[in-house]
This record gives structure tokens, C-alpha cells and sequence, in this order.
């Protein structure tokens, strides 16, 4: 038979529309058995959304011919990386671009097949935005957040109607994050360094990278992994150095590029004067300095429970600070939470301090900070109209002052809540002390 609810039972439950509500709540926040197709779902409409991109948008086209126009004289034998030249100038990635992009120069007819290259990053995008989700769900992030990976209009634009090299740049920072979090450090390391050989950009999350592999794999561990890093950039160079050395190194990671006023999209409200002047670029390096030195120092050491002071000594000697046992237990407070944060915290300090960001580099940006202002900011009230705001300032085009002046402010936002947001992350609570 069919059990009945008594009228006390009947009026004890809450009204049909507080249910509901509770139920999206319980959804949207992680604690509801469906809660885990969310991901799923956004990842399936967002494939959609792409493909609707590609089919009704037209392509517009920036770098792809010179990329293509390179790769043609890389192909016919050409290794002088200073004799390397497109129609936007000479060839200034490392190697493993090279590599990557005469893969996609065979796969699409030398570069003539524009709409299988749009399909392949289109693979690409979707193939990252995996790894994103797959990264977030592991470091607990509430599905609530997850609608902020697939609606960024720029973001679509810099994959699949631009085909930027930073798209396969921020695939592999992705992976890096995805194979850490797991405690792959080999995988993540292989994925870091072929990575920073596509784009320097990835250098910005070096000192993340460093702190993160010191407490998970201990002093020697992190010196083993950092020679594989060093090796495989050393390889993959050696086609070009045996040629010209300095000239692959010059061009390759060239860190004296002048910038232009016109392309930047942030720093416009300070006029071209300031931009261009070597007292503004010297300001910026000391700040990112400064910031880094700060996280390090009071948020990425938490894992030691030591202070950088005292182990730093011992590090100058080429010696661990920690003993084996010590080692193991500071491995184990390597959560996915400090390795998402660390890294992702690390890239958006470089990007605020740059002196010229142009608008490929929302691939690093886009899917970092809903993230980081979640950590810092856990209320979707406030992170939501922070990304808003910056997903407007990076669809201005051209850029202008208060454009800049958004893409700016949510950057720095979004540092200063990260940064006092996890100040009790890590810490030990010790129980307090009953009294008699």
C-alpha cells in the first residue's frame, strides 16, 4: 500500500518553492548527487557554442600566414633561427612552436586549409577546457563557477578564429596543473617544459613550478626534475644553436622586446609617454618582484611550515633543509588546492605587472581567474560581476583607457583577494585547551 503523509507531516514540509530552491542551491554548490553532471553538461554546450562559432563568425586572420610562412623556410631546410622571417616580422618562439606548428603546416595542406586549422583548434579548445574542469573539480570548486569557463566570447575568439600559439601555450600550463594535482611530476614537468617552448609566457609560472615540485618531491627530487626541464629545452634547441646559438637564444627568448603603445591592452590610461619609458618598465619589474617575494615568503612555503630564511641556507649549499622523514610529510600537504593556487596565482601576478599584455594572452587569463576569485572571494555576488567586468574590458577593440583601466583593476582584484584570501591555508589549528 501506498503510505500517505498526515496532515502534520504535510504541513511540517517547507513550501514547494523553498524545495526548489534548496535544490539548485545544493546543485550549484557541490552537495547534490547531480551535481557532478554540471561540468559534463557546460562541457557538451560549450562544444556546441564552438562549432556554432566557427560555422557563423568569419575568420579573421593576424598570425597564422606568418606562422605558416615560417614554417615553410624551417621545412626547406632553413636553421638560422635570425634568418627565420613571416610577414609580421621574424620568428621570436622557442623551439617546440617550430615543431608543433609544421605538425599543423602537414595536417592542413601547408597552411592553405584555414577551416581544418580553425577544427583542429576547436579540438584543441575543447581538450583544454577538459583538463580545466578536471582541475577545478579536483581542487573542490563549487559547480556554480563552472558556467565562467565556457561563456568568455574572447576566449572562443583567440582559439578558433585566430589560432594563436598561446592556445597550445596555455593547453600545456593546463596539464601541468592536471598532472600535478594527480602527483605525476615527471608528466607534469615534460608538460611545463614543451609548454615554455612554445611560448616564454609560461616562464611566469616558473617560480609556482619550483615551489611546488621543492615540497612534493624534496630538494634532490625538485634538482632532478629541474635537469629534465633544462634537458628537454636543451634538445629540442639543438637543430637551431648548431647553427646559430646566440641567435636562437636571442630571438627565441628574447626578454629586451620593444613593445607597442598601439597593440596593449593594458596600461593605455597611462598615456604612450609612460608606457615606452624605461623608468615605468623598471617599476613593473620591481612590483612583480616584490609580489612573487611576498607569496613565496607567506603563502607558498606553507607546506614546509618553515620559513624561506631558514631553509634558503641550506638550499645554497646544495643540500635539502628537511630530513627523509620530514621530506614525506611536507609532501603530503601538497594538496590540489595549493598546486591550482600556486600556479595560477604565480601567472596572474606576471601578466598584472607585464608592460604590454595584447589580447592572446586572455588564453592564460580567461579560465585562471574565475578560479582565483573564488579562492579568495568564495561568493558568487562578487566573482561573477568581477569576471564580467573583465570579460568586457577584453572585448574592447581597440582598447582605451578605461578598458584598460578594467582589465587592470580585476587583475589586481583578483591578486589582493587571492592573497588574503588563503592567509589561514595551510596553517596548523592547534585544539584548544579545555580548562578544569
Amino acid at each position: 500500500m501506498k503510505a500517505t503523509q498526515t496532515p502534520v507531516q504535510a504541513a511540517r514540509q517547507p513550501p514547494a518553492h523553498v524545495r526548489a530552491l534548496t535544490f539548485v542551491l545544493d546543485v550549484a554548490c557541490g552537495r547534490h548527487a547531480l551535481s557532478p553532471l554540471i561540468p559534463a553538461a557546460l562541457w557538451l554546450a560549450d562544444a556546441v557554442l564552438t562549432c556554432l562559432v566557427i560555422w557563423k563568425v568569419p575568420y579573421t586572420e593576424i598570425d597564422w600566414v606568418a606562422y605558416m610562412e615560417q614554417i615553410r623556410q624551417f621545412v626547406h631546410g632553413e636553421r638560422d633561427y635570425t634568418k627565420i622571417k613571416g610577414g609580421t616580422g621574424p620568428l621570436v618562439y622557442p623551439a617546440a612552436h617550430v615543431y608543433t606548428y609544421t605538425g599543423l603546416y602537414y595536417l592542413t595542406g601547408e597552411g592553405e586549409n584555414i577551416l581544418l586549422a580553425q577544427q583542429l583548434f576547436a579540438v584543441l579548445y575543447m581538450a583544454t577546457l577538459g583538463l580545466v574542469m578536471l582541475c577545478y573539480w579536483k581542487a573542490k570548486v563549487p559547480p556554480y563557477i563552472f558556467p565562467l569557463l565556457i561563456l568568455s566570447k574572447r576566449l572562443h575568439s583567440v582559439f578558433v578564429l585566430r589560432c594563436f600559439n598561446d592556445c597550445f601555450a596555455a593547453f600545456f600550463l593546463w596539464l601541468t596543473v592536471y598532472a600535478f594535482q594527480r602527483r605525476m611530476w615527471a608528466l607534469g614537468a615534460l608538460a611545463y617544459t614543451w609548454g615554455l617552448g612554445i611560448k616564454m609566457s609560461l616562464l611566469l609560472a616558473l617560480p609556482a613550478v619550483g615551489a611546488v615540485l621543492l615540497h612534493a618531491r624534496g630538494f634532490s627530487g625538485a634538482l632532478s626534475l629541474a635537469w629534465l626541464i633544462t634537458q628537454v629545452q636543451v634538445v629540442i634547441a639543438l637543430p637551431f644553436a648548431a647553427a646559430n646559438t646566440s641567435g636562437y637564444l636571442a630571438r627565441a627568448f628574447e626578454l629586451s622586446r620593444q613593445f607597442k603603445f598601439e597593440w596593449t591592452v593594458n596600461w593605455r590610461m597611462l598615456g604612450e609617454e609612460t608606457f615606452l619609458s624605461r623608468g615605468f618598465a623598471l617599476l613593473l619589474l620591481g612590483l612583480h618582484a616584490a609580489t612573487l617575494a611576498a607569496f613565496l615568503a607567506t603563502r607558498w612555503m606553507r607546506p614546509a611550515r618553515r620559513s624561506l630564511l631558514e631553509m634558503a641556507p641550506a638550499w645554497l649549499r646544495f643540500r635539502s633543509a628537511l630530513t627523509p622523514d620530514q621530506e614525506i610529510r611536507v609532501s603530503r600537504r601538497v594538496t590540489p588546492e595549493f598546486v591550482t593556487t600556486a600556479m595560477l596565482s604565480a601567472t596572474l601576478v606576471g601578466l598584472l605587472f607585464a608592460r604590454s599584455l595584447h589580447y592572446q594572452f586572455y588564453a592564460y587569463l580567461a579560465w585562471s581567474t574565475p578560479y582565483l576569485l573564488w579562492r579568495g572571494l568564495p561568493n558568487a555576488a562578487l566573482v561573477y560581476p568581477l569576471w564580467l567586468l573583465q570579460e568586457w574590458a577584453w572585448n574592447v577593440f581597440p582598447s582605451t583607457s578605461e578598458s584598460s583601466t578594467a582589465v587592470v583593476a580585476v587583475m589586481a582584484t583578483t591578486v589582493l583577494a587571492v592573497y588574503f584570501g588563503t592567509r589561514n591555508d595551510g596553517l596548523e589549528v592547534k585544539p584548544a585547551v579545555k580548562k578544569r
